[in-house]
This record gives C-alpha cells, sequence and structure tokens, in this order.
C-alpha cells in the first residue's frame, strides 16, 4: 500500500452498486486489508471511529448560563448592594445578608445544572452500539484491535454474536445473517449476499451497518464509513439536533420568574428613590433596596420546585415508572394526546396461537386437534426463530416463536428441520409482505415453503390443499378464504397464510402455490388497560395507537381495550396514507376522537408527533427502538419501554420498568397533583411577601423604626417556609384530579386568582398580625410616634421579633389551609399529610431558636419577647383560616352552578 493515492473518509451513496473491483480501487485497498502504518495515517487523516460531537459547550460556559434567569441576577444585584453596605458601614450584619443570598444563587444554579448532563448520555448510548474489540486483517494477518480504530478501507471479519463495528460492503459471506433492526426497525433477521438486491442501500443485502447484530455465518466486508458517516451514526446526529422543548413547567416558571423579577425591581427602584427624596440617606435607602427585593423575590422557589419533583419522581419510580428529567413530571401531567404502540403495551407481549383455518376448515386449537402435518412443515421450516427453556419459550419475532411453540405440541422441531433442509432462502420484505425458502424433501427433491401476508400469500396461490389434495381455487374458494382472513383479524388475530409448491429449482417462486391454512395468533391485552384508557378519555386525554398490524387486527384491538366505541367508527390511517399526507392534512384527519395507526413504521412516528404539536397538542410518545429515539425526543414527553433498547431508554424522559400502559396513566394522575401542589406552595411562599414589603414602605413612607429587617426576611424565605412548602408538594391530589380536562397550554402558575388569594386576602391578613403584635411591643415600652429607635436598642429588637413571631403563627395557619385549592381542608384530616406537621413543627423550632438563643440574636438582631406579645397573633391566623374557608366554598358553589347550567 502506497499510502501515495487519494481515498475519500465519506462514504459517496453508491457502494452498494458499484462493483468490488470498483470499491476496492476508490478505497486504495485490498482483499488483504491494510498495513498497520496505512491505518494510523487514515486515523490521522479521517478520524477515529467514533460518533464526534461539534460545537459543544465547555462545562463552565454551561453552568455559567444558569445565572442568566431574573432570580439569580436580582439575587446577585442584591447580595453586590449588602456587600458595599458592610463596606460603607462595618458591623451591621450586611455581611450576612450579602453571603446568604450569594449561597442561595449558587445553590440554584448547581440543582439546574446538574439536569443538563441527561442529554449527554444519549450521545454515550449511542457509542455504546459500538464494540469495543473487532477482528480485522492488517499486515495480511487477522488482528484483534480496538474498534474505534477501523479505518475506511479496512477488511473487517464479523461471525455469528458480533456487532458490526463499521458499515462496510461484502466481499465474502457464508450463511450470513444480520439483524438490521436497530437501523430499519424490522425485527426479522436480514439474510446478506453479494449481489445487489435492491436500489436502497438500507434494504440491500451486500451491505453490513455499524451497531447492527450478526445472528448467523460469518463473512468479510470492506468499510467504506465510520464513525458519524454511517448510518446509525447519522441517526444519531438526528437524535442530538432534534431541538429538545422546553417543559411547559419551565415555561411557567420562566413567566413566573419574569412577573415577580419585574415587580421586585419597580418597587425596589421606586421606593428608593422615595425614600432619597424624603429622608436623603443613602445607605439606609440603599439597604431599603435590597430589601424590597428580597422581600418580593421567594428565593426558595426554584430549589423548593426542584426538590418537590425529585420527590415525585421517587414516588412514581415506586409505581414502575423512572423519571429522568425532574421537570417531565408535571409535563405527563399537561398531556393532551397520548401515542402508544400496540404490543407489549396496551397487550401483554405473549403472543400465542389461537385459531388454525385449512381449506377444510378450522382446526379445533383449544382441544389440541392436530392440523395437516403439510401446514406443521411449512411452520416449522419457514421459520426463524428457535425453541428455548427460558420464558417466553422462544427466541426471535413473537409470531414466529408462537408458530414454534403450536408445532411442538405435535411435532419434534429439530427432527422436521433435519428432514428438511434449507438449500435456499427469500427472507421476508417489508415491501414484498412473505418469506419463502427452498428445501429438500427426504427424497431428494424440492419444494418452495411460503408464509406472509394473507392478501399476499393468496395472490400466488392457485390450489388449495383439501383433505392432503389439491383442488384448484375457484372464485367463490377464494373468495370464502377472504372472508375468513378478515373474520380472524377482526377478532384481533395477527393472520399469516401458508403455502407450498413442488420446486424444480432453487429460486424464488412468485405463483404457482398451493394454500395450505391460515394461523391466528393473539396478544392479549392487558387487564388494567381498558380502565387506564377509560381514566385517560373521562380526563379529556386523546389515546391514539400506532401499529404496524393489519388495520382490521389493529381496529379490533382498539375496540377490545376501549379505544373506540360502537357509536363511531375510529379514524384509520395506514403508513401508506401517512407517506402521501401532508402536515395539513394530516392535522385535520388527527381531529378525530378516536385514531388508530396501522401498518405503520416507527420512522413515522416523527411525523405523527410533529402533526399533533402543529395543533397545538402536548405529545407524549412511546417507544422502544433507536429509530424511535428523534420522535421521542421531538415529543413532549418521551417515554420508552424498559425492555427497550438503551438507546431509546437513553432518548426518553420516562422508562415503564413494566411496559405497562396502565403505568403511563398513573404518571399524569401524578403531574396533574404536582402542577396543582407547585399552584398550592407558590400561593403560600407569596403570601408572606405582603408582611415582608410592607414594612420597608411603612419605615420610608411613615418613619417608624424598620419592622423586619432583611435577616428576618430571609429566615421566612430559605428557612421557615422551605419545609412547609415542600409538605405542599407532596399532598395527595383531590378527589376530581383526574375528572378535570387537562390544563390549557397557555395556563399560568401566577393566575390573577392567585395572586388575588395571597397579596389580597391572605397577606394584608398576616401583615395585620405582625403591625399589631409590633405595636404592642413599641407601646408597652414607651415608644412614641415618629421616635427613632437605634437598631441596638432593646425595645426595637422585640418590636421586630415580635413582627416576625406573628408571620410565623399566620404561616402556620396558613399552611393548613393551603392544603386545598377547592376542597374543603377539613375533608384532608390532620393526619392526611404527616409531612404538614412535620413542616408546622420545623417553623416553631425555627422561631424559638431565632427568639431565644444568643447565637442566633446576634445575627438577626433578635431578642427574647414575653409569649403574651404571640398570642396576640392567633386570632388573626384563625381568620386567615375562615376567610380561606368561605373563598373556597365560593368557588364550590360557583363551580357546582356552572356544571347544571351546562348539563340543562
Amino acid at each position: 500500500m502506497s499510502g501515495e493515492r487519494d481515498f475519500q473518509c465519506r462514504p459517496v451513496g453508491d457502494e452498494h452498486h458499484v462493483s468490488q473491483e470498483q470499491i476496492f480501487e476508490r478505497l486504495d485497498a485490498t482483499a488483504r486489508g491494510l498495513s498497520s502504518d496505512e491505518a494510523k495515517r487514515r486515523i490521522g487523516l479521517c478520524g477515529k471511529n467514533v460518533f464526534e460531537e461539534t460545537g459543544k459547550e465547555s462545562l463552565l460556559a454551561r453552568y455559567l448560563k444558569q445565572y442568566r434567569n431574573f432570580f439569580s441576577l436580582l439575587l446577585l444585584f442584591g447580595s453586590m448592594l449588602a456587600f458595599i453596605a458592610e463596606w460603607l458601614d462595618p458591623g451591621q450584619g450586611n455581611i450576612f445578608i450579602a453571603i446568604a443570598l450569594l449561597g442561595v444563587v449558587i445553590l440554584n444554579g448547581s440543582f439546574t445544572f446538574i439536569q443538563e448532563y441527561q442529554a449527554e448520555r444519549i450521545m454515550a448510548s449511542f457509542r455504546n452500539l459500538i464494540p469495543p474489540i473487532t477482528q480485522v486483517l492488517r499486515d495480511g494477518e487477522l488482528k484483534e484491535v480496538p474498534a474505534t480504530e477501523i479505518v475506511v478501507g479496512d477488511v473487517i471479519y464479523i461471525e455469528e454474536g458480533d456487532k458490526v463495528p463499521a458499515d462496510g460492503r461484502l466481499i465474502e459471506e457464508n450463511s450470513l445473517k444480520v439483524d438490521n433492526s436497530p437501523i430499519t426497525g424490522e425485527a426479522e433477521p436480514q439474510l446478506r449476499s453479494l449481489q445487489c438486491t435492491h436500489p436502497d442501500m438500507l434494504e440491500c443485502r451486500n451491505m453490513v451497518f455499524s451497531g447492527t447484530l450478526v445472528q448467523t455465518g460469518n463473512g468479510k466486508a470492506i468499510v467504506f464509513a465510520t464513525g458519524s458517516n454511517t448510518q446509525i451514526g447519522k441517526l444519531a446526529a438526528l437524535t442530538e439536533e432534534t431541538s429538545s422543548v422546553d417543559t411547559p413547567i419551565r415555561k411557567e416558571l420562566n413567566d413566573f420568574i419574569r412577573i415577580i423579577s419585574s415587580i421586585a425591581i419597580f418597587l425596589g427602584i421606586a421606593f428608593f428613590l422615595i425614600g432619597f427624596i424624603i429622608q436623603d440617606r443613602f445607605l439606609s435607602n440603599l439597604i431599603f433596596a435590597i430589601g424590597i427585593i428580597v422581600a418580593n423575590v421567594p428565593e426558595g422557589l426554584l430549589p423548593t420546585v426542584t426538590l418537590a419533583l425529585s420527590l415525585s419522581s421517587k414516588r412514581m419510580a415506586k409505581r414502575n415508572a423512572l423519571i429522568k428529567q425532574l421537570e417531565s413530571v408535571e409535563t405527563l401531567g399537561s398531556t393532551t394526546v397520548i401515542c402508544t404502540d400496540k404490543t407489549g403495551t396496551l397487550t401483554q407481549n405473549r403472543m400465542s396461537v389461537h385459531s388454525i383455518y385449512t381449506g377444510s376448515g378450522l382446526v379445533d386449537v383449544k382441544n389440541k386437534e392436530k392440523p395437516p402435518h403439510m401446514l406443521l412443515r411449512v411452520a416449522t421450516v419457514c421459520n426463524n426463530s428457535s425453541l428455548i427453556e427460558e420464558r417466553p419459550g422462544y427466541r426471535g419475532d413473537p409470531t414466529e416463536g408462537s408458530l414454534l411453540v403450536y408445532a411442538s405440541g405435535f411435532t419434534d422441531i429439530n427432527e422436521m428441520r433435519d428432514l428438511y433442509p434449507r438449500k435456499e432462502e427469500f427472507p421476508f420484505d417489508s415491501k414484498k409482505e412473505r418469506m419463502q425458502v427452498i428445501c429438500t424433501t427426504p427424497e431428494g427433491e424440492l419444494e418452495a415453503y411460503l408464509k406472509g401476508a394473507p392478501e399476499v400469500v393468496l395472490g400466488m396461490c392457485s390450489h388449495v390443499w383439501v383433505d392432503g389434495k389439491e383442488k384448484e381455487i375457484d372464485k367463490k374458494q377464494r373468495k370464502l378464504l377472504e372472508e375468513e382472513h378478515l373474520d380472524l383479524a377482526g377478532k384481533g388475530e395477527r393472520v399469516l397464510a401458508f403455502a407450498f409448491r413442488k420446486a424444480d429449482i432453487a429460486r424464488e417462486y412468485e405463483e404457482g402455490f398451493s394454500f395450505l391454512g391460515f394461523a391466528g395468533a393473539v396478544d392479549p391485552p392487558r387487564p388494567q388497560a381498558k380502565e387506564a384508557i377509560r381514566k385517560c378519555h373521562r380526563a379529556g386525554i386523546k389515546v391514539v395507537m400506532i401499529t404496524g398490524d393489519h388495520p382490521v387486527t389493529a381496529r379490533s384491538i382498539a375496540a377490545t381495550v376501549g379505544l373506540t366505541n360502537d357509536d363511531s367508527e375510529p379514524e384509520l390511517i395506514t403508513g401508506s396514507e401517512l407517506a402521501e399526507l401532508t402536515t395539513e392534512e394530516l392535522m385535520q384527519r388527527l381531529k378525530a376522537p378516536s385514531i388508530i395507526f396501522a401498518r405503520t413504521s416507527p420512522v413515522q412516528k416523527l411525523k405523527i408527533v410533529h402533526a399533533f404539536q402543529a395543533a397545538g397538542e402536548i405529545v407524549t410518545m412511546t417507544g422502544d427502538g433507536v429509530n424511535d429515539a428523534p420522535a421521542m425526543k421531538t415529543a413532549d414527553m418521551g417515554v420508552a419501554m424498559g425492555s427497550g433498547t438503551d438507546v431509546a431508554r437513553e432518548a426518553a424522559d420516562m422508562v415503564l420498568l413494566d411496559d405497562n400502559f396502565a403505568t403511563i396513566v398513573n404518571a399524569i394522575e401524578e403531574g396533574r397533583t404536582v402542577f396543582d401542589n407547585i399552584k398550592k406552595f407558590i400561593a403560600y411562599i407569596l403570601t408572606s411577601n405582603i408582611p415582608e414589603i410592607l414594612p420597608f414602605i411603612a419605615f420610608v413612607l411613615l418613619a417608624l423604626p424598620l419592622p423586619m429587617n432583611v435577616q428576618l426576611i430571609l429566615a421566612i424565605d430559605l428557612g421557615t417556609d422551605i419545609l412547609p412548602a415542600l409538605a405542599l408538594a407532596v399532598e395527595k391530589g383531590e378527589g376530581d384530579i383526574m375528572k378535570r380536562p387537562p390544563r390549557q397550554k397557555d395556563e399560568k402558575l401566577l393566575t390573577p386568582q392567585v395572586l388575588f388569594t395571597s397579596y389580597g386576602i391572605k397577606g394584608p391578613i398576616e401583615a395585620a398580625a405582625g403591625f399589631a403584635c409590633y405595636f404592642a411591643v413599641l407601646f408597652d415600652g414607651g415608644w412614641a410616634w415618629g421616635q427613632q429607635l437605634p437598631f441596638t436598642d432593646t425595645l426595637y429588637m422585640q418590636a421586630i421579633t415580635a413582627f416576625f413571631a406573628a408571620v410565623i403563627i399566620c404561616q402556620i395557619a396558613n399552611v393548613f389551609t393551603s392544603r386545598t385549592r377547592r376542597e374543603s381542608v377539613l375533608t384532608k384530616g390532620i393526619l392526611g399529610n404527616r409531612m404538614v406537621l412535620a413542616g408546622i413543627a420545623s417553623e416553631i423550632l425555627i422561631l424559638s431558636f431565632i427568639v431565644f438563643n444568643p447565637f442566633a440574636n446576634i445575627i438577626f438582631n433578635t431578642t427574647a419577647i414575653s409569649m403574651e406579645y404571640i398570642i396576640i397573633a392567633v386570632p388573626f391566623a384563625l381568620l386567615l383560616l375562615l376567610t380561606d374557608e368561605l373563598r373556597k366554598y365560593a368557588i364550590r358553589k360557583e363551580s357546582a352552578f356552572a356544571s347544571r347550567v351546562l348539563k340543562w
């Protein structure tokens, strides 16, 4: 090998068409392989055999991106102002404020940054498809080298059990059969040959592709594409480039942050200017501006949401749903469309033969009546599955496996295959929809055995086998057979037809077959599927079934599991129709209440997702194969089967450990509850904003001694409020959670109702309690209106301690009443959520620590006070409970009235 001639690192696309001599010349290679030196040179020119990731941000850049939201910027600005205040006037406690605010920002940013590692795992999963060691001809000898060092022009040797390390053109093969499902989705192992058999490279049998598995035989191939230039490398790029959409909860949180931050900025600037005009004291107004910002920003919101979603994910894991992206929990709750596979999700993936029909009539399968010997022979020999001892009893395609299990009850499978050895195989093709083998009989004759789609096999038959004799098929007989096929399919059975003919030579025959019979296999529906689908319909969620089965079979299964009803026919779209439809035409057909996709390939799922999303739906898509990954990643929620491929599991947001559709529905209920609960604790934490903001306004406008300092605000937002808010996050859903329609796509977390409840009702009550306790302490201590008190004055410290204690007492009542949004809190019971009790206990402990601990007194500028001042807040807390109960009662009455009007 001279190493001077040019060769191409990238494939041209016609490698399956050109002759072996041409491809060797193009790649500047020989059948003896490359030299070690030439291989090293080509690695330098073309790169290693890995999927390259280009344009990737550094970890530092990605980490710093987390600090671009308004909350982070505001809190960083507040921290900076606090550092400045400490520098201008040391010893006033501003250093504690600065450090606390900075810590909150770092905590929030770190939580978010960790989640982004999920995306990298998809690419890692694709890389795992490349085997670590490969046999290759180097220097004329067969050597084992790392798969990453395979280069264009290498001659690789592959055998049974190997994963193909790169895309190659076969130059030798011995009964080589390859599973191309990682690329094409076709479960049937494909026989290879040295001839070009199809204009499409993926269908051509003289090719082998990276990541595919050798099932039987062996062969040699010359490599023409490595790494990202392979077919699976392009699929990896498609999955990586498919844009991941923001989850609804992320959009809502971003909107919430913008609104609250805008309020904080406006109030901070406005009252800073007002205070500067009134008092003309820069430092005190600077501290005031910090207080306004801190009081408006719910510092604990993002970590609380993250932790709440995490807890929800753990609960779902116990119910066999593994959530990988925390925010995806809520996305499930807002799902409007579920696109689900049939096999293994709605059904049990336990295929078994249910019906046998021959030219002589039905065979009694239930009572183990023996079918014709010739049908058993074709079902056994024209079959690539094999029997195993472990469940489900076979290895290979489920339909073929069920045929073997059935046949094994009447004949010895291995003996049958030994008696009728294959001479040639023409494997199943998705376009031809049939499989044909040429076998030698014990008498030395050749026979062709055919198995495939009933309509295809019947079209190739001129005779029918009746009672051991061949009879010509007339029009009446053919119509009867077609009707029987549709009758079996109408029962939800996957139907295959069988035929045979005498053969003179080993070639593929197109006609002259004798029809032997039909076999109908069933995959029983999961017991929970019907109730789960009914639950979805009641919740306003559309369930769409996507299957490769015949349309009649698909319609029958859909009716069995409750996807359709007798009142209306479902909208049935076949794969061939789908290929012809534009997105706009498809969107029109997707408006139907019941939709079934039949004879559909996994690669068409992406088109279905795009159409639903273009119609404004929030889509959950299920899948289990590599070729499902782009559709699952594009969908708002990707759900992988636990039994699926590594790549599908990595691309998904959720993995079903039990492959059960009912688990998706349980997860949706959990997601709806999460959104409900997030609203509850947002209303809870926003309530304390009013008693946090009003002290600063009173400080500026009324010249009062500041009723509550910044340290105590942080103690509420990052201390006493955190555990109660988390307790609300784990509250069980209200009774009608799965009877409501999915929330509107534009429904906000921060609605006028939430703001009014927090800022207009409960917040002012808490502020009134705080001021009542504050003034009670001041007046009892001899304070006169207009008198200024230094921060170190004991009376002042007692007054702000009383204000703080009053807010905590009212927040205890607030967390209790916030457990429901519509129902009376009395329906929940005191012990219904023990974490609420733990949250209340934590509030009391933190309050006691801040009031009575000497070290805490130094940090928060507080001091011990008499209980008589704290008790003043109790009537206000009871008023808050009563007012909120009346508000919920009004909501229920209004809702009941609206329901009656709608029914009328």
